[in-house]
């Protein structure tokens, strides 16, 4: 089925806004392709130093230039559930390589910090800067050009965006993402968010919080709700850089495994059949993105990848904005109900149907670009199998043609909402994004007078102190990149929601972030221009009418006095201690949210 008609004329405008940009990429690419093997302009020294820790048969296979040599770049660290089991990967991959007539080694380690563990501490105001830090050291981990193929491990927020992105810029090169998966369900998702706001009300101890918090993340594996770190793995299979299937596997299942051997043996081939169109410079295209975006907005995905799509599409010369998201997002319908949108987790999500019915759905529909290039070959119709065992092997079946779970999963043709999960608000206070699926219609439109806060915890002591029951838009500037790195708010969605319950009418608006489990709160986030660099945002004052319309794109105040006020800029030199004051030159230098919050692009 041809692909919509209004999709084509998006990805068109994409085209020819990045005609310069992506020709130059490619161009660029191209020419690292086209030369020899990377080992065999090195000299003796250098392979000597390159394969000194390897055992004598890789260190033959090396030397000689016969087999290919996969770089892995990982992420692994014990303190993150989603990346505690790639602790054995690495001698798993090089076995795996070995059996398909290749080698492997660690090509570089990145940081990967957890949001969920910064969450409201200053560590978080160098979660966004960690993506670009990710990237560099990516590039550093592949510079020493040892290899043919990279495996990726990393799954959490800015881990895989800034795999990518780092990747990108050895795009000559055949390249994939091997998932870890998520772990097994633990307490209910709703009975997570009452156990939040009992603590929130003073109604249950901390004791009592951290045990619910521990019976909800509990084991190896991704959390199970539907943040960054699952839209990542999401993101990846839509565009074609994991296997089929592939991203909601749980750790430590034969299936996770056989998984993983098939990985290495497709990179293996890629690389053997030593196509530039394989390369992962070609696998992400004008297309690819646009079949991204398509996939956040129908999955309800993480308002976080509003900026990291941005910047892994800069990263491959093509240039992209919100308008394209919003545009998108009028003609793509909300499939999935999965929390923070509904009560189930993603392995409910995969068990009803997953990512092959969503794929299967979508093109059958036109709402996807099919003739992309994919670690597999071309068309993106491959994606629509499902991996299964038969006498311990992998084989490939055809993948679920119906939701197994209406409350979860549906059809483009019943879908639970026609338009997508993010839209775009747009008025006299800036630009800013809204994740809408979680929020219920009634809620869309919030005109109320505003409360402006410094922090976070300011919010919080105002609702103890019993201040704040009432309707008004909570108003947080200066949470921006350039003032504080963007840190997520996330601490202020139980509160917001209590007083929701309560039956007042509240938003927020803030030129900060919310992350991937944005609630039942409509707000307005990521707000740009931000208040450090002048932005109107910084101009409200508590008492100014504010209006939040999520059904018609409107971010505005009222008082057009608003605009004759200065801007009283807040002080951010205390943005020192755990390392942060290593990050004040790139404060300095990052780029608006919209341009993808980043100091290397």
């Amino acid at each position: 089925m041809s692909v919509h008609s209004e999709i084509q004329r998006i990805t068109d405008r994409i085209i020819s806004r990045s005609s310069e940009t992506r020709s130059a990429y490619t161009e660029q690419m191209k020419y690292q392709f086209d030369q020899e093997s990377t080992r065999s302009g090195l000299h003796c020294g250098n392979l000597a130093h390159a394969f000194a820790g390897c055992g004598a048969q890789d260190k033959s296979a090396i030397s000689e230039g016969k087999v290919p040599n996969l770089g892995i770049i990982t992420a692994y660290n014990d303190m993150l559930s989603a990346h505690k089991p790639f602790e054995k990967y690495p001698d798993m991959i090089r076995e795996f390589a070995h059996k398909h007539k290749a080698v492997a080694q660690v090509a570089g380690a990145v940081p990967a910090m957890c949001d969920g563990v910064t969450q409201g501490q200053v560590g978080m105001e160098l979660s966004l800067y960690s993506r670009d830090v990710i990237a560099l050291s990516t590039t550093i981990g592949l510079s020493h050009n040892m290899f043919e193929g990279v495996i990726n491990l990393g799954i959490c927020d800015k881990i895989v965006p800034g795999l990518l992105i780092g990747n990108l810029k050895f795009g000559n090169l055949h390249a994939l993402f091997m998932p870890g998966g998520p772990m097994e369900s633990g307490i209910s998702n709703e009975e997570k968010a009452r156990i939040r706001r009992e603590y929130a009300e003073g109604k249950i101890d901390r004791a009592t919080l951290l045990k619910g918090e521990s019976d909800s993340y509990h084991s190896p594996g991704t959390c199970t709700f539907y943040g960054t770190a699952n839209s990542n793995q999401m993101l990846m299979e839509i565009m074609g850089l994991q296997l089929p299937g592939s991203s909601f596997v749980n750790p430590g299942t034969e299936l996770r495994t056989l998984l993983n051997e098939e990985a290495v043996r497709v990179l293996v081939e890629m690389i053997e059949e030593n196509s530039f169109d394989r390369s992962i410079s070609q696998i992400v295209s004008e297309k690819t993105i646009v079949n991204a975006i398509i996939g956040l907005l129908a999955t309800g995905g993480s308002t976080n990848h509003t900026i990291h799509l941005i910047a892994i599409a800069k990263a491959a010369g093509i240039i992209i904005n919100w308008t394209d998201f919003s545009e998108l997002s009028k003609i793509t319908p909300l499939l999935t109900r999965v929390y923070p949108n509904g009560a189930a987790d993603v392995n409910h999500f995969h068990a009803s149907g997953g990512m092959g019915f969503v794929i299967r759905t979508l093109l059958e529909n036109g709402l996807l670009h099919e003739d992309v290039h994919t670690i597999l070959g071309k068309g993106l119709n491959r994606y629509k199998a499902e991996p299964k065992i038969q006498d311990h092997k992998l084989i490939w079946v055809d993948g679920a043609k119906e939701s197994l779970n209406h409350a979860i999963l549906r059809p483009v043709s019943e879908p639970f909402s026609p338009d997508g999960g993010i839209t775009m608000l747009e008025g006299n206070i800036g630009r800013s994004v809204l994740k809408k699926s979680a929020v219920d219609p009634e809620n869309y439109r919030i005109e109320a007078p505003a409360i402006v806060f410094n922090e976070q915890e300011d919010l919080i002591t105002a609702f103890k102190n019993d201040e704040l029951n009432k309707d008004f838009v909570a108003v947080l500037p200066f949470q921006g990149p350039q003032q504080n790195g963007m840190p997520e708010l996330h601490r202020l969605t139980p509160t917001l929601t209590i007083l929701q319950k309560r039956g007042h009418k509240v938003a927020l608006v803030t030129d900060g972030r919310m992350s991937g489990a944005s609630g039942k709160v409509p707000s307005a986030i990521h707000v740009t221009p931000e208040a450090r660099c002048g932005g109107v945002i910084g101009k409200i004052r508590t008492g100014d009418i504010v209006l939040v319309d999520a059904k018609n794109g409107i971010l505005e105040f009222k008082d057009s006095a608003v605009l004759e006020r200065s801007i009283e800029n807040k002080d951010n030199s205390t943005s020192i201690g755990t390392g942060r004051e290593l990050f004040s030159s790139l404060r300095q230098n990052v780029s608006s949210s919209e341009e993808g919050a980043s100091f290397i692009l």
